[in-house]
């Protein structure tokens, strides 16, 4: 018995007995419960270890995208992670915000833009500033400064238009991929025939218009068959090669010599510094490649080449039995660009096509006069070096050859034309900024010239040869241009006066063209210019040289003042009004040349009519136009043209209108990026009709006769509209751009005056070549990129 008082005994786990075969039921639960919880602690450990890590590492990645030519903020463009998940757009600032692992790589990619990768590291910032470079363009060191939408064009040339990137690229069209095409869209320019990439404006035909690469003015730089100025034509040049143009319409500066219209100057780009690409494209008449990289490590390197070759002959010739007109050319383009120091830099450029027309398989529709075989070579190689050798300083010289040839044929493959063309040139443009405001322009053209031709006539019965014509001359022309730029009032009034100088050894005639221009911006918005100037253009050797012509003939000149009045709504939008005057004189003509009613009697015309100084003119209009020029949103303009142009001949006394003379003109062009990787642009043209060229009259095209005045008949008013589509894909490095156009879509029928074929000598009928131009046209390409 216990004691009474005493505490009872503390059981304990060392002194507790169990009865044998007892078991502690509750002990065991509570082991098992212990390690359960064990084990569930493990786990948890275990996915927090492997969870809070990958947690803490992902990050965001901020920043904006802009066009690495002007700065502008780029919107719709498609962020995503390269090497795994994660994907946004821009917003309309360019901003974007992605969450991203550290060892991510992320695409930038928009359509109309070369997509950039960008690599990043645990250790690297989190809000980066993107540039996107046009595909028009490609990477360098010289993509630093930003650019205004319309940098482009000169301040003092108030008039100059600008093509680049995306617009370039869009009215190039698929059909030719063509640069001068798509000049032709540009506001108050005419394009009523589209067969050729020839210009007019502004009354002047394209013998009057200059083309100009890199300083450097070509002589006859089209795919056609020469001899013939209505025959169709496409640019030897690619738009895969050109960096920028810029039209001067009016006026065009001294740099630019030896034309008395307007100006197109061409600006070809580099190749890429940073890496290498290729880009192969294939549209509905010819295929291109181009290849493009750096030279050794240091960026101071790149290298071009480009290349085209049309396959329509081949299409042609294996979907029908009767080819009729078929017509190849090929052509290549190589640059070389290496800077010898920071402020010296020296490119090499190479230009050649081959181009031809075959007609086997029609003998019996051609005549013994008719183009059946053509060929013609284009080669042009350019050294040229930009040199700064102090502040303000810049010296860029440039040395080219230049060779054409032809040669045409009839059905019995006797010659018909042919010859040979040949330039050296030097040509030196350069600047000196002595004073903050003050800027002087100075330069010299020297050019080594030869030329050979002839014309033939054959006649079937008796079978004999007219030797038309033949001309073989040797020209030296030697110029320099000298003007001074003055910037006051702190930049809102710009000043220029200054000219140039010509001499020609044939004629012997010294040429002094004076030139002015002022510039002055009203307020932040609005400016005003007035440019004024004198141009000369020396006769051709065919002309000085030829049977119908004489070393004396004398250059013609154009006298032209053009004012301008722009408003900015804004920095990417502006509207322009122009006034614009050209008189025109001793422009060379061949006055008995065309047949015609003279005295009531029908005269034939004259074949050896010779030719000679003796029109005189003017070309007077307006223009009206509003632009916007932005990356994101519509971007485009509508313009509206008015003009006219009268000319007399002075050796008959005929007053006439020009073969160029229009008198509404109305170009609209659209573009607008859709989504990131889609792009749509629409070209609407106006055109009212030109002059069908010589003495004729009738109430329409089909019942035509000789006429005692001088385009009074007018071809039918051209228009076209035309639709094209971009979508691009970007995927493990390739770029794939798919793009489609159709031209002419509401199907209207235009037609082209070609020439007089024959006159009926007792009534005066006469038979004209009047051609129908493109149908509704679809057509598609694709351009890889990588």
């Amino acid at each position: 018995m216990e004691k009474k008082g005493s505490e009872p005994p503390v059981i304990t786990e060392k002194n507790k007995r169990r009865a044998p075969g007892e078991i502690n039921l509750s002990s065991l639960a509570s082991r098992r419960l212990l390690r359960t919880w064990q084990v569930a602690a493990r786990f948890a450990f275990a996915v927090l270890a492997c969870v809070t890590p990958l947690a803490s590492q992902v990050r965001e990645i901020r920043g904006q995208v802009v066009d690495a030519n002007t700065g502008q903020p780029l919107e719709k463009v498609l962020i995503r992670n390269y090497r795994g998940e994660g994907r946004t757009e821009t917003d309309a600032l360019g901003r974007f915000r992605i969450e991203v692992s550290p060892e991510a790589e992320l695409l930038f990619s928009s359509v109309g833009y070369r997509p950039y990768r960008l690599p990043l590291s645990a250790e690297e910032n989190q809000e980066f500033e993107i540039r996107l470079v046009p595909d028009t363009l490609r990477t360098s060191q010289k993509l630093d400064v930003y650019a205004g939408p319309f940098a482009l064009e000169p301040a003092a040339a108030g008039n100059a238009l600008s093509l680049a990137g995306t617009e370039l690229r869009n009215l190039s069209s698929v059909l030719a991929e063509d640069p001068l095409r798509a000049v032709q869209a540009l506001p108050g320019v005419n394009a009523n025939d589209d067969f050729q990439s020839q210009l007019s404006l502004r009354g002047a035909g394209f013998q009057r218009i200059g083309v100009y690469v890199d300083g450097l003015l070509l002589h006859s730089p089209y795919h056609t068959a020469q001899g013939d100025p209505s025959n169709p034509s496409l640019t030897v040049l690619s738009s895969d090669l050109m960096e920028s143009v810029v039209l001067f319409p009016s006026a065009p500066p001294p740099q630019l010599s030896d034309r008395t219209a307007a100006a197109v100057d061409l600006r070809l780009r580099d190749g890429d510094r940073k890496k290498v690409s290729a880009r192969g494209a294939v549209s509905a008449s010819n295929a291109s490649v181009s290849l493009e990289g750096p030279l050794g490590r240091q960026e101071r390197a790149s290298w071009l080449l480009s290349a085209r070759k049309s396959y329509l002959q081949y299409l042609i010739r294996s979907t029908t039995d009767e080819p009729g007109l078929v017509f190849g050319f090929g052509d290549v383009q190589a640059r070389l660009s290496y800077d010898w120091t920071p402020r010296h830099t020296g490119r090499l450029t190479i230009i050649h096509g081959r181009s031809g027309l075959d007609r086997r398989g029609a003998e019996n529709r051609v005549g013994l006069n008719g183009l059946f075989d053509t060929d013609y070579d284009f080669t042009v190689a350019q050294a040229s070096s930009r040199w700064f050798p102090l502040s303000g300083l810049s010296l860029q010289n440039s040395f080219a050859w230049m060779r054409e040839s032809h040669l045409n044929r009839n059905r019995n493959y006797d010659p018909l034309s042919g010859g040979q063309y040949g330039e050296w040139v030097y040509n030196g443009d350069h600047f000196w900024q002595w004073k903050e405001q003050s800027t002087l322009f100075f330069g010299a053209t020297l050019r080594r010239l030869r030329d050979y031709g002839f014309l033939d006539r054959h006649n079937a019965s008796p079978p004999f040869v007219v030797h038309l014509d033949q001309w073989r001359g040797v020209g030296f022309r030697s110029g320099a241009h000298l003007f001074q730029q003055v910037t006051l009032w702190s930049g809102k009034l710009q000043l220029r006066a200054g000219g140039r100088y010509d001499h020609h050894d044939s004629n012997r005639i010294h040429s002094w063209s004076p030139m002015s221009s002022v510039s002055l911006t009203l307020s932040n918005r609005t400016a005003l210019s007035l440019n004024w100037g004198i141009n000369v253009q020396y006769p051709e050797l065919s002309q000085s040289y030829s049977r119908f012509g004489r070393r004396t003939l004398l250059p013609e000149r154009s006298n032209a003042v053009n004012f301008a009045l722009e408003h900015r709504f804004e920095e990417r939008t502006r509207v322009r009004f122009e006034l614009y005057q050209r008189l025109d004189r001793d422009l060379i003509w061949r006055p008995d040349f065309e047949a015609r009613i003279r005295n009531g009697r029908i005269y034939l015309g004259n074949l050896f009519a010779p030719y000679a100084n003796v029109v005189r003119g003017y070309a007077r209009g307006a223009q009206l136009f509003v632009q916007r020029r932005t990356s994101n949103g519509l971007a485009g303009w509508v313009s509206y043209a008015w003009g006219t142009s009268l000319y007399r001949d002075g050796f008959s006394g005929v007053s006439f209108r020009s073969d160029f003379d229009q008198r509404h003109t109305i170009n609209v062009f659209g573009s607008y990026r859709l989504r990131p990787t889609i792009n749509v642009s629409s070209r609407w043209f106006y055109g009212s009709g030109f002059p069908a060229r010589g003495y004729l009259r009738g109430g329409s095209l089909s019942q035509v006769f000789l006429a005692s005045s001088r385009n009074e008949l007018r071809m039918p008013a051209y228009h076209r509209l035309d639709v094209r589509a971009n979508k691009t894909f970007v995927k493990n490095g390739w770029h794939v751009t798919l793009f489609a156009e159709i031209l002419n879509l509401y199907r209207r029928r235009n037609l082209r005056f070609d020439e007089l074929l024959g006159v009926q000598p007792q009534t005066g009928l006469a038979r004209l070549a009047v051609d129908p131009m493109l149908p509704f046209l679809p057509s598609a390409g694709l351009a890889v990129e990588f």
